[in-house]
């Protein structure tokens, strides 16, 4: 069964933003299944828009500045 978009369900979201990174921690259910975290990072381009990248590594202010966010998601799943 290929993706559908409209089976896909946001049910929380939060972002921590940083001087040039956005980090979001978002709760999704597909199909009304489980509940699933999603953890992503948006850079600023040389425009200041913010563009999708891989998360990688994070730094501990910001994991200092997602940990209350996922605890918070947490109580959404």
């Amino acid at each position: 069964m290929p993706y559908n978009a409209d089976l896909d369900k946001e049910l929380f979201a939060k972002a921590w933003e940083g001087e040039r990174t956005r980090i979001r921690v978002r709760v999704f259910s597909y199909n009304q299944g489980e509940k699933k975290v999603q953890i992503t990072r948006e850079n600023k381009d040389n425009d200041d828009n913010f563009r999708f990248t891989k998360l990688g590594r994070l730094t501990k202010e910001e994991l200092e500045g997602i940990l209350p966010l996922v605890k918070e998601a947490l109580g959404q799943m």
